[in-house]
């Protein structure tokens, strides 16, 4: 077992922000975690990463504890994107990417730490301006830098390695979209897993081995894209009318949201 998490609740002063949360990755699998706004995913996520402990419960990585594994040891197994950016770092973007092998080196970088930043950077069509300053950049070009760090972070001899992408799709273009995806599910099939925060339901079918739901802080549904993906659990979920038809492609469940959908066509 990755990941495992056993009734972890936490709250912000009287507010409960998660409420007995349950889940276990396992390697070579990618959970997307979906919900509405305000849903707790987020700080589900940060919770996960170490980044603020859980008030109640257990969260164990690899069968230990999480709270007893060290920093520095924890950031060569697993990393985290965020959507919390400096925005205005004053660096260039090759040293962007160069800070996720910060855990693999004392002052300075070796050959190896080089050549795996100009890898990361290709993956996540970077490397054009790697030697641009970061601040240049637009947005959904400085969103893939930070996954470039995050992967570059990850390259080591270490198996089974956890990572964490928090809305990583926000202002990116849809080739792109497609694109990180793609790469993350690489990632995964090495012997890995991931966690990501998506808002997109239908790249979360098309992508995901594994669906959470979430709504006010607890799981709505969790399970296979195909068992969550229904009209009855997202239209509860969201409280908002839906139709649900297989992709006539793919075959996965293809989500259309609206308030003109006819009842007939709310079926799979």
């Amino acid at each position: 077992m990755m990941l495992a998490v056993k009734k972890i609740a936490f709250a912000y002063r009287d507010t409960s922000l998660l409420k007995s949360i349950d889940l276990s990755v396992e390697k070579g699998e990618l959970l997307v975690i979906v919900g509405p706004n305000g849903a707790g995913k987020s700080t589900l996520l940060s919770l996960l990463a170490k980044e603020i402990p859980p008030q109640e419960g257990k969260i164990e990585f690899k069968g230990k504890a999480l709270s007893q594994w060290n920093d520095m040891a924890l950031a060569r197994h697993k990393a985290k994107f965020s959507q919390e950016h400096n925005p205005r770092i004053g660096l260039l973007v090759k040293d962007i990417v160069l800070m996720g092998r910060y855990p693999y080196f004392g002052s300075v970088p070796s050959e190896k730490d080089l050549d795996i930043v100009d890898e990361v950077m290709k993956k996540t069509d970077v490397f054009t301006f790697k030697n641009r300053p970061y601040n240049s950049l637009s947005g959904g070009e400085k969103q893939r830098v930070h996954l470039a760090r995050v992967l570059a972070q990850l390259q080591n001899n270490h198996t089974e390695k956890l990572a964490f992408f928090d809305e990583p799709l926000n202002n990116l273009d849809v080739r792109h979209q497609h694109h990180i995806l793609e790469e993350i599910k690489s990632f995964v099939k090495l012997g890995n897993a991931a966690l990501v925060v998506l808002h997109d339901l239908n790249l979360a079918a098309e992508f995901a081995d594994k669906v959470l739901l979430m709504k006010k802080g607890t799981i709505a549904a969790y399970g296979k894209p195909e068992h969550i993906f229904t009209v009855e659990i997202i239209k509860k979920a969201y409280d908002f009318p839906c139709a649900v038809c297989p992709n006539p492609i793919t075959k996965k469940p293809l989500i259309v949201f609206g308030k003109k959908i006819h009842s007939s066509l709310l079926q799979l």
